[in-house]
C-alpha cells in the first residue's frame, strides 16, 4: 500500500529524548498497527473496517523490518514504512485477505487494496507512510523518521526516495517538503473522492545522499 499521513492515537507525553531505531520492536506490533490505523484508516477504512479487524489484519501481517521507529519512554510514538525489495511495512496476500474477511467480501475488499497498490521503480525506495502520535507532533519526529529512511536508502545504494501524498493531507506534505522532497507529478482522481475522501495523488522524490547520516538520534 503506497499510502501517507502524519497523526495517529494519542498515548500522553513523556518526558525523556526521542530515539529512532531501525525495525519494529518485538512486542509492539499491536501498537505500530494502531498508530498506522490512526493516520491511515480513513482512507484504508472502506477496504479494511471495522477497525478492531483491521488493526488485528495489520498487526498480524506487519514486516517488522520494513519500519523505522521513534520511541519515548521505551513506547512506540512513531514509525514510518518503506518498501524495499518487494516488501513493505503493511503486509498480507490475497489469500490471507480473504481467509480474514471472508470470499464474498473479501473480493471487494481487495479491488479497493489494489488501488493502492504502487511498486518501487529499480534504484528507488518507496516510503509506505509516516504515522506520529499527535500528542508529540512539533518535536520533529516526522524528520528524524524520514531521515532514517534516508539513511536506509543510502545504505541500500538506492538514487532516490519516493513517497506519494494525497491531496487532503496538506500537512504531510508540507514535511515532506521542508525534507527535500519534490513534487514530479499528480494524478487526479475524482472517482475516489466519494469511496475513499481524495481526490489526488502526488507523486514526490527526493535524491539519496551517499554517505548520508545513519544510526539512532535525538532531535
Amino acid at each position: 500500500m503506497g499510502v501517507d499521513a502524519t497523526g495517529a492515537a494519542g498515548t500522553g507525553t513523556g518526558t525523556g529524548p526521542v530515539t529512532v531505531r531501525r525495525g519494529v520492536p518485538a512486542g509492539a506490533e499491536r501498537r505500530a498497527a494502531e498508530l498506522y490505523w490512526d493516520a491511515f484508516g480513513r482512507k484504508l477504512g472502506p477496504a479494511l473496517n471495522p477497525p478492531d479487524k483491521a488493526v488485528s489484519f495489520l498487526a498480524a501481517h506487519l514486516n517488522a523490518d520494513r519500519a523505522v521507529c521513534a520511541l519515548l519512554d521505551g513506547q512506540l510514538v512513531g514509525l514510518a514504512g518503506y518498501q524495499l525489495g518487494g516488501r513493505a511495512l503493511t503486509g498480507g496476500s490475497a489469500s490471507d485477505v480473504l481467509r480474514a474477511y471472508g470470499h464474498l467480501r473479501g473480493l471487494h475488499r481487495l479491488l479497493l487494496l489494489a488501488l493502492f497498490d504502487r511498486r518501487p521503480a529499480p534504484g528507488q525506495l518507496l516510503m509506505d507512510g509516516i504515522a506520529v502520535d499527535p500528542d508529540l507532533r512539533g518535536r520533529g519526529i516526522g524528520s528524524l523518521l524520514i531521515e532514517e529512511v534516508a539513511a536506509v536508502a543510502a545504505e541500500q545504494d538506492c538514487r532516490e526516495i519516493r513517497l506519494d501524498v494525497i491531496d487532503v493531507n496538506p500537512r504531510a506534505r508540507a514535511l515532506y517538503e521542508r525534507r527535500g522532497f519534490t513534487a514530479v507529478r499528480t494524478e487526479r482522481t475524482p472517482y475516489l473522492r466519494g469511496l475513499l475522501g481524495f481526490g489526488a495523488v502526488t507523486t514526490m522524490r527526493r535524491p539519496v545522499e551517499a554517505n548520508g547520516p545513519r544510526g539512532p538520534r535525538t532531535p
